[in-house]
């Protein structure tokens, strides 16, 4: 019997946030609550009713589990892993702006999260509440005096945990920034916490600027009725749908079952983005796959899964250098310098010579 989906469904389900309200349901032992505890200093607890039900008790490899309940691993740091991975604050001007590209700024207005990914990379800076009204001002001051910015991306923290009032209003004053084209909002909470995508909250995000929502999702496990309906109440309205994945060990790191998140993701209207390499973040070492094994699964989907279907593959240079494809490379220079040679999805090699001018 799966205990945590009987409480959820009985109308007793509430976001687990102690070691104890994991111990209560059977997600860890009772002995380790202590460990547990421990982990929880360097990065909250917060699993919601609708994850907290999709866990099935019973397989000890559960895919969001692994995601979402804390391991006492978290507390073994390697001497190659990072308090700030890939450099935020080298490119912080103000409080809740990162300005790392010419064209674009991160901006967030929260920090907190309906529920805490164990592999964050934000992981010393979650949990943390809201920025204050007056550094939000200073934020949005930095976006109107740089008119080098046309892109504006709302992360956090989870931007959709604020109310859709709060949200609109944020939205509102970005979209009355004329050299803004463009605002991507980044979130779970369409998987996570499916309740919060209401009419009101669809409608705080419509506006004349484009706004695109990028949907945090690692496990087509995620991607249930519930979960689904939510993500279609976003397309239903016209906003463009995007996905972020990250590369986990023991959760997607193989190609049926990244295969079958890329499938569910498009069938839900949900171009596949970016599948982030793992981040040097303390604590995260037993989720990290190396750059080799990442590169051979995405020359495994090439064969399998249609171009739409198909993320890009990068990393985040550490120290805030930006981010890189890092996929396999299909082409190079024929070796006696005259053409070039290009792999087929087969890995058959076939010469190319481009076409003399």
């Amino acid at each position: 019997m799966n205990v945590v989906r009987n409480l959820v469904q009985s109308g007793r389900g509430r976001s687990l946030r102690t070691a104890d309200d994991l111990a209560e349901v059977g997600l860890i032992e009772s002995g380790d609550k202590a460990a547990i505890d421990a982990v929880a200093q360097h990065l909250p607890i917060a699993i919601s009713p609708h994850l907290t039900g999709l866990i099935d008790t019973t397989d000890a490899d559960d895919p969001i589990a692994r995601q979402f309940v804390p391991d006492a691993r978290e507390a073994l740091f390697a001497p190659e892993e990072l308090t700030d991975p890939i450099g935020d604050q080298t490119h912080a001007p103000v409080k809740g702006i990162i300005h790392r590209y010419p064209d674009r700024v991160l901006l967030t207005p929260v920090l907190t999260c309906p529920v805490y990914c164990r592999f964050c990379f934000r992981r010393t800076v979650v949990g943390d509440g809201m920025v204050s009204e007056a550094e939000l001002d200073d934020a949005i001051t930095y976006i109107r005096d740089h008119d080098e910015i046309w892109e504006v991306i709302l992360s956090g923290g989870d931007p959709l945990i604020l109310s859709p009032r709060r949200l609109g209003a944020l939205i509102h004053r970005l979209d009355a920034i004329d050299h803004v084209g463009i605002i991507r909002i980044h979130t779970r909470v369409p998987v996570a916490d499916p309740p919060r995508i209401t009419d009101d909250l669809v409608a705080a995000l419509k506006r004349e600027t484009p706004v695109y929502v990028t949907i945090h999702c690692n496990h087509a496990n995620e991607l249930n009725a519930e979960s689904g309906a939510a993500v279609a109440r976003l397309a239903d309205a016209g906003l463009p749908l995007l996905s972020q994945t990250v590369l986990l060990k023991g959760v997607n790191d193989d190609p049926k079952t990244m295969e079958a998140l890329m499938r569910s993701l498009i069938r839900h209207r949900i171009k596949p983005y970016y599948l982030h390499h793992g981040d040097l973040a303390r604590g995260t070492g037993h989720f990290r796959t190396d750059l080799a094994a990442g590169r051979a699964l995405m020359k495994a989907l090439r064969g399998r899964l249609s171009g739409i279907a198909q993320p890009t593959y990068v990393l985040d240079i550490p120290g805030g250098h930006g981010k890189v494809p890092v996929g396999h490379s299909y082409i190079e220079p024929a070796k006696n310098g005259e053409g070039w040679m290009v792999e087929d999805w087969q890995g058959q090699a076939h010469r190319y010579n481009d076409p003399m001018r």
